[in-house]
């Protein structure tokens, strides 16, 4: 009887129990439905199976779902979890996993129960469930003692010893980690152990300083995962620790081949898997770094759903992205977007506190980040970051000395890592710091070496930002054309972008050109360079300046250049 037939006949003859008792005939018609429904579920199972086997996911889930749970073993439980999680049912995963767990406990495999419950942990971790994700590993634990040692005591280790301690910022116990990872791979001739391991002493390397070798085996590691010769899930695993590492390196160009590349194993898999979305939110950090603002919020807007549902980390950063996007285009609805990637676990840092700094507020901004640096510790690549917003921060709220401490230890940063990102923020951060001494000379090579790099790195806004320094230094230095020059450029970069600052409304009653002259003012421009610049009288540019001091309750052009400043009037012409 072909399956169409046994389908046929199960359905005809209706409940079991439709027949009147004592009457054998209906006795019959229900033992022959019953075998028909068994030979029906055993065709679907092997569909089933064949279907997993060939990676395809989502009708494998669709297929095991479709069979009475009772018929299902261990095996073919865990493989319809393993499918469900490629098809995006988290929630079907979790469930399955734990049957799977029990019932291979119950069949004495406790090697294949802990897989299964090691998994189960690592999802809940990811969805934020801290308790249930540490009871999981636990039970894992548990039921791995005694065993004999395999694949499962390196992952364990992976998560609670290499990547807690990577977290934690103690790269010398990851890295301890990772070697006994590795030893273990050798030993048990087991490549995804090895791959793990020299992935994590890659990463361990590069936090600890030692970025060369740490870089060149996370690359060594991902040739591998190119070849095709690890799972598909720990493939995954590996392109998201390798980008995330780059991108907290700074090293732009490194994250962005290894982002395309993930992109391209990912058309292999249904879009519905959470690595498409992981991926997607580093696909939205580049699209940040390269000006698309608009793209990347629409994006990044997008993923939050499917992230809060497998992966609360990342939603956080897609909120913290949004933030951004908005932040830099003026929108004030980017503290909302600040305030969700918090909820969510992540400190909005130094994007909030450059938020304060953008509405006026530099004080209030200075004690935001400080209290973020605070918080950050030893932790170099994340303070890093802090340390660069913190420069234009300090100087804002007139805190010089902090502003020159930030830019040493971003100087510092920058030679310990020697990234690509790194070494344009330590470049940018030195010129502003002399500038502000009033070192134009000093400052001039070291603002045009960062906006070049930055230029390198695909960073249109980064590299306006250096040109409005070096309008300033030109200033100083008495070359009004040049001075010029690089505003108007800056000022070209920003309209083009969308940025804030090509679009702000002037603050106290300022006329547009009360806002050129300030801005110019800002850059250490003399009055006869004001008026070369913009073609007036130096007579035109004193009495701008008494209306521009009446208005904005100003006594000095110091105390007008650090109201410039604070209302973010450089380059706004």
């Amino acid at each position: 009887m072909t399956l169409a037939a046994r389908l046929t006949l199960a359905v005809r003859q209706g409940p079991l129990d439709s027949g009147s008792a004592g009457q054998p005939a209906a006795i019959d018609s229900g033992d022959e439905r019953m075998r028909a429904v068994a030979e029906l579920d055993e065709d679907l199972l092997e569909r089933a199976r064949r279907l997993y086997a060939a990676r395809e996911w989502t009708a494998a889930a669709d297929a095991f779902g479709s069979i009475d749970p009772a018929r299902l073993t261990a095996v073919d439980l865990a493989a319809s979890a393993d499918a469900a999680w490629w098809s995006g049912r988290i929630d079907d995963c979790i469930r399955l996993n734990g049957e799977a767990c029990r019932a291979f406990a119950s069949a004495s495999r406790p090697v294949d129960a802990v897989a299964v419950a090691f998994r189960v942990g690592v999802f809940h971790l990811a969805r934020g469930e801290q308790s249930l994700g540490a009871g999981w590993l636990g039970h894992a634990e548990r039921l791995l003692e005694g065993c004999p040692e395999g694949r499962v005591h390196g992952l364990l280790d992976s998560l609670t010893g290499l990547d807690a301690n990577l977290m934690a910022g103690r790269p010398a116990a990851a890295l301890e980690t990772a070697r006994k990872i590795i030893d273990l791979g050798r030993r048990l001739d087991d490549p995804v152990l090895l791959a793990v391991g020299i992935n994590g002493e890659g990463r361990a390397l590069a936090m600890s300083g030692e970025v060369a070798g740490g870089l060149a085996l996370l690359d060594e590691v991902m040739v591998t995962v190119q070849q095709g010769r690890l799972d598909p899930f720990m493939t995954g695993v590996l392109y998201c620790h390798t980008i995330a590492a780059c991108h907290d390196l700074g090293d732009i160009r490194r994250m962005r081949t290894w982002t395309e590349l993930a992109e391209e194993w990912l058309s292999s898999v249904p879009a519905e898997a959470v690595f498409s979305a992981m991926c997607a939110v580093h696909r939205v950090q580049l699209k940040m770094v390269r000006g698309e603002w608009a793209q990347a919020e629409s994006l990044a807007a997008g993923l939050i759903e499917a992230l809060d549902a497998n992966r609360t980390d990342y939603a956080a950063q897609a909120w913290y992205l949004v933030g951004e996007a908005r932040r830099l285009r003026g929108q004030e609805d980017a503290a909302e977007a600040y305030a969700e990637a918090h909820a969510r676990g992540l400190d909005p840092q130094p994007g909030s506190a450059l938020l304060q700094l953008a509405a006026g507020h530099p004080g209030a901004a200075f004690a935001s980040l400080s209290a973020a640096l605070a918080a950050a510790g030893q932790l170099p690549l994340r303070r890093a970051v802090l340390c660069s917003a913190m420069v234009d921060i300090a100087i804002a709220a007139g805190e010089l000395q902090s502003a020159a401490d930030a830019a040493l230890e971003l100087d510092e940063a920058a030679v310990a890592y020697a990234t690509s990102g790194l070494e344009a923020m330590a470049a940018t951060a030195r010129g502003t710091v002399l500038l502000v001494h009033g070192k134009a000379a000093e400052a001039l090579p070291l603002l045009r070496d960062a906006c070049t790099r930055w230029y390198g790195l695909g960073s249109d806004y980064d590299a306006a930002k250096c040109c409005q320094g070096l309008a300033r230094a030109y200033g100083e230095l008495g070359d009004a054309a040049s001075a010029g020059r690089e505003a108007a450029r800056a000022q070209e970069i920003f309209t083009r972008l969308g940025a804030a600052e090509a679009s702000l409304d002037a603050p106290d009653g300022l006329s547009p050109r009360e806002c050129q002259v300030l801005q110019l003012v800002a850059e250490g421009c003399s009055n006869r360079q004001i008026g070369a610049a913009l073609f007036i009288s130096d007579r035109t540019v004193a009495r701008h300046l008494t209306n521009i001091y009446n208005k904005i309750g100003a006594t000095s052009r110091t105390q007008a250049a650090r109201y410039a400043i604070a209302h973010r009037l450089a380059g706004a012409r």
